[in-house]
């Protein structure tokens, strides 16, 4: 007895008890699905060590979370009436009055600077002290406001006529479920109130409502997916195998993988995000190909002979072992995302290799046993097995294989050629919201902000004196300068805001409020306007959240557009040339950081390291083939059916303008590590042929193609439209995921039925080495007997 025909005998005998633990199981998991929670925190794709984190982390320390700035904004010059100016302003203070709030700024919160001569200090009074009730009042806020306090320019207004409130949430909720209530429940209803009263359209951004909103969108999307996966592979399922019975196992197998994977990741403790969101639906899609198989290898045994015991137990011994290669090779290929350094792919790795491996086990075991309590399948559940149009297709494909080689292999050459010119086009991206839902409001506010203000992504530059208040320096503060001259020459980022914007409000405050003072002080100047400073402690509160207490440390901020890694390298090279000119490297330490760099840097360092994933991927499967042919061509002969769609797939993504970036990198170890499931089927049986036709290549080449050519249609359709599912995602990430690996899924089937055998054919004689094959380990692949399995 083989290791094989020994497991099938354990698991039909011990039925009861084998239901009875996968019964429990699920259960224990079931009560971990408690422990799933989203996550509040972008997604860092890079290591804690790295330089970027570290820098970043760096700031934080220094300054605290920079993410925590909600603004609202108003483009509607109905605004300056007087109710609904009025409406506008109270809206703040309500806000303001929440515990989540740390405070809000807005027109009503405009403080003016004025110079006190008598007691040699600067003093602040409101724009307004009491609520406007007329036009003209409104008129004079106006005119105040726009044309002598260029300090609130950018923060509370701009030439435009458009105007914003600031709201900036308690750093300590940023990051936590408050956020996602207060956001979801408080802010939204008000705003949406407040637009029904006065007709008005409020737009809404700042990192800490986009995450929320976008978090939500995940949670939706992920039961649609659920669904959609379960209700498009049941239809192409009934389609195929007209079966009732057939359909419901395979709904339960995939069912109940689907609760082990939410129990998976509840029980590592892992947080929802917009890559283990997709774990749940891929199960699905990677599971019923089992059932496929398994299924198909059955009905075709109780086809044969009629034995029901016989042909549940081939069912385990012949297609078992290569089901378990074919999901030991998936899981591998996701696995080599756990040698990635970053959290959130690592994450993905784990959990995708782990519910691999058990949606093997589900199947194996729930589908033999399921039917062992069934009565055998009726006549028309097996006449698919006979369809013409099937058996067509099969035909034809013999038919390429064994007459039109010449031509699969030019073909094959003239689109490795046109992929190489695609491939060349490809181009990088790290936009942090390309892949939000375009369709959505909050997205349409962003590119609202974009174009009135400049940008709603933080980026800022942290300015180390390395003595203490060296900040307050005049010649510190030229330099600083000059940096914010050089970031107002680029469209792609906001004017910067830092201390040098209170020196100047400062000045001119000492000038009696005249804007055209609005600039920094002369060295003359400096002694008397900082002893305005000094004796007032007016601006303490303003200054903090540009200096630090000490005094050592400075930030400017600016808000950048929505920008790939191309432009922002463009970007960072010309401010890094103006910092080394004005920073000099042995008195000041300068570094750029936030959180949009941080995820640009971290699509950089994604790419690098999923090649080398693929690449891990690549060999694992080569030290597999050798392990089963001991020869160095079918190694090639094996991968170059896999490498093919791939190398199509990077055609297609430069010849469609579809970049490179963290979501649709994922597409090529994705489509590798299952599109090589099709090879290891195909070779497996093959081999058995091999050994069953002494030796002969051809027979055993056209024999595997004749009986797994079904199984690879059936799966790889099925595969193509479960991924497609992905396709009604809101997200551009995932409508490319899923609509790359569907593509390269059916041509890595049609590789693997044409190309694959046409190599084996064109290698014949190199690889029917009869001395080479007998030393390999035949008993997982028993040959066949009198033209039947042992």
């Amino acid at each position: 007895m083989t290791f094989w025909t020994k497991i099938a005998g354990f698991i039909l005998r011990n039925r009861y008890l084998v239901l009875a633990t996968i019964i429990l199981i699920t259960a224990l998991l079931v009560t971990q699905t408690k422990h799933i929670r989203f996550s509040y925190t972008e997604a860092n794709l890079l290591p804690s060590n790295h330089p970027v984190n570290v820098k970043y982390d760096k700031f934080l320390d220094i300054f605290g979370e920079e993410g925590n700035l909600v603004i609202l904004g108003v483009k509607d010059s109905t605004i300056f009436s007087v109710d609904k100016f009025n409406a506008w302003n109270k809206l703040a203070k309500r806000l303001n009055d929440f515990p989540e709030v740390e405070l809000t700024v807005s027109i009503s919160d405009i403080k003016k600077l004025e110079a006190d001569r008598k007691k040699r200090q600067f003093v602040i009074s409101p724009l307004f002290d009491k609520e406007p009730t007329t036009k003209e009042n409104i008129n004079d806020i106006k005119l105040q406001l726009f044309q002598k306090l260029p300090f609130y320019e950018n923060i509370l207004y701009n030439n435009g006529g458009t105007i914003q409130t600031a709201i900036y949430l308690k750093k300590d909720i940023v990051n936590t479920p408050k956020r996602a209530d207060y956001i979801e429940k408080v802010l939204v209803p008000l705003i949406k109130d407040f637009e029904l009263e006065n007709n008005l359209q409020v737009r809404i951004s700042g990192m800490p409502y986009i995450r929320t909103l976008n978090s939500k969108n995940i949670a939706d999307e992920m039961m649609l997916f659920v669904l959609g996966a379960l209700v498009i592979t049941a239809i192409i399922f009934f389609f195929f195998f007209r079966s009732f019975r057939a359909t419901f196992i395979t709904l339960l197998v995939v069912g109940v993988g689907v609760v082990w994977a939410f129990g998976f990741i509840g029980l590592l403790g892992y947080e929802l995000t917009v890559l283990t969101a997709l774990i749940p639906p891929l199960i699905i899609v990677i599971g019923v190909p089992n059932a496929v198989f398994l299924i198909n290898k059955y009905q075709q045994e109780v086809k044969k002979h009629g034995n029901q015991a016989k042909s549940l137990q081939r069912v385990i011994s012949k297609i078992g072992n290569a089901t378990l290669m074919t999901n030991i090779t998936t899981a591998s290929g996701f696995a080599t995302f756990i040698f990635v350094k970053s959290d959130l792919l690592r994450e993905f790795g784990v959990l995708a290799s782990i519910n691999i491996v058990s949606i093997f086990i589900l199947a194996l075991l729930i589908v033999p046993i399921l039917y062992s309590f069934m009565p055998l399948p009726q006549k028309k559940h097996l006449n698919h097995l006979e369809k013409r149009w099937m058996e067509d297709v099969v035909n034809w494909m013999e038919r390429m294989v064994k007459n039109q080689r010449i031509t699969v292999y030019i073909t094959s050459v003239i689109i490795i050629i046109l992929s190489m010119i695609g491939l060349y086009q490809i181009r990088v991206s790290g936009s942090l919201i390309e892949d939000m839902p375009k369709s959505k409001q909050f997205y349409k506010d962003i590119k609202f902000f974009e174009n009135e203000f400049g940008g709603i992504m933080p980026l800022e530059i942290l300015i180390d004196t390395k003595k203490e208040k060296g900040v307050m320096k005049l010649s510190t503060l030229k330099k600083m300068e000059k940096l914010n001259e050089t970031i107002e020459t680029f469209p792609e980022l906001s004017k910067p805001i830092s201390v040098n914007n209170l020196v100047k409000y400062s000045k001119q405050a000492y000038y009696n409020g005249n804007p055209k003072y609005y600039q920094l002080p002369t060295g003359q100047e400096k002694a008397y306007i900082f002893a305005y400073t000094k004796n007032s402690g007016t601006n303490t509160g303003m200054l903090k959240n540009f200096v630090d207490s000490t005094g050592r440390y400075a930030r400017i901020t600016t808000f950048m557009k929505d920008i790939g890694t191309d432009k922002m390298d463009i970007i960072q090279d010309r401010l890094n040339a103006v910092i080394k000119k004005q920073f000099p490297e042995e008195r000041f330490n300068v570094s750029m950081t936030g959180k949009a760099l941080v995820f640009l840097k971290g699509t950089n360092y994604l790419i690098k390291n999923l090649v080398i994933s693929l690449s891990l991927a690549i060999v694992l499967i080569s030290i597999f083939m050798a392990w089963m042919f001991r020869s160095p061509q079918m190694i090639l002969i094996s991968l170059i059916p896999n490498m093919l769609p791939l190398l199509i797939t990077a055609g297609l993504m430069g010849f469609f303008n579809i970049p490179i970036k963290p979501s649709t990198i994922l597409v090529f170890s994705i489509a590798f590590g299952i599109s090589v499931d099709d090879t290891i089927h195909f070779l497996a049986k093959y081999r058995q042929e091999l050994l069953a036709n002494n030796w002969k290549v051809k027979p055993a080449v056209y024999s595997a193609l004749k009986e797994t050519g079904v199984s690879m249609f059936y799966t790889s359709i099925v595969l193509f439209f479960g991924f497609l599912v992905f396709t009604v995602s809101s997200f551009g990430g995932t409508i490319a995921l899923g609509g790359l690996v569907s593509v390269t899924l059916l041509l890595a089937m049609v590789s693997n039925l044409l190309l694959l055998p046409s190599l084996l054919l064109s290698f014949e004689k190199k690889i029917a080495n009869q001395k080479v094959l007998k030393e390999t380990n035949f008993k997982i692949f028993p040959p066949k007997e009198n033209g039947k399995n042992k």
